[in-house]
């Protein structure tokens, strides 16, 4: 059974840099308040919210041998070509952010890449001295390609959809881990403004995208 974060993701991390860009998986601020070493996203999961296989009646079959995972993440338009570490939930049921300031993760217990249902990849937008893995993701636009490798030398290719910036407070669950008939694909990172009081970025950016249809 795949279990989902029970809070809205938040991905939340410290960064000095000159001109901030956001935490919640990812923060900012040389002198702001920096969250403890393995910050975190944290997700609330809406009910009925599913895994591997979502709808094993829709037409689209899972293109992902089993056993296979993902183990790298390319974005060309934002000059992203990073390893993924495997994310997992903590004590409380809050996602774990990536280790590395400048390694983005997946979520390890949900949906792999390129099969049915939302994947998810997070990662840092900063880091307590620069700009982190996922400092440029706001620069996505529709029509850009995502490449995920995957451990068995082959890989999914993703087209952005549409991308938005919520406040933690009010984050999307039904959107980011509903149900979908069809492959998808997550990009979270922090957003909004850095509240140097509490140490956090106000909002993440989630980015949509959907696999490729195969090329000629």
């Amino acid at each position: 059974m795949i279990r989902f974060p029970r809070v809205a993701l938040a991905l939340s991390i410290t960064v000095a840099v000159a001109a901030v860009i956001g935490t919640a998986v990812v923060v900012s601020a040389a002198s702001a308040p920096r969250d403890p070493p393995g910050p975190r996203l944290s997700a609330t999961a809406a009910p009925g919210a599913a895994g591997r296989l979502q709808d094993p009646t829709a037409s689209v079959a899972p293109t992902v041998a089993a056993g296979v995972v993902p183990v790298r993440v390319t974005i060309p338009a934002i000059g992203v070509d990073s390893g993924l570490e495997d994310l997992a939930l903590d004590e409380q049921g809050a996602l774990l952010a990536p280790r590395d300031w400048d390694s983005a993760g997946w979520y390890s217990s949900g949906v792999v890449p390129g099969d049915i249902g939302p994947a998810v990849i997070a990662g840092h937008v900063d880091s307590p001295t620069a700009p982190a893995v996922f400092a440029r993701l706001s620069s996505l636009v529709d029509g850009d390609g995502i490449t995920v490798g995957m451990s068995d030398g082959s890989s999914q290719t993703f087209t952005v959809t549409g991308k938005i910036e919520s406040p933690k407070a009010a984050f999307p669950t039904s959107a980011v881990y509903g149900n979908v008939p069809t492959s998808q694909l997550r990009l979270i990172t922090c957003g909004g403004v850095f509240n140097r009081a509490s140490g956090h970025y106000v909002d993440n950016l989630i980015v949509y995208a959907s696999l490729s249809p195969p090329g000629p």
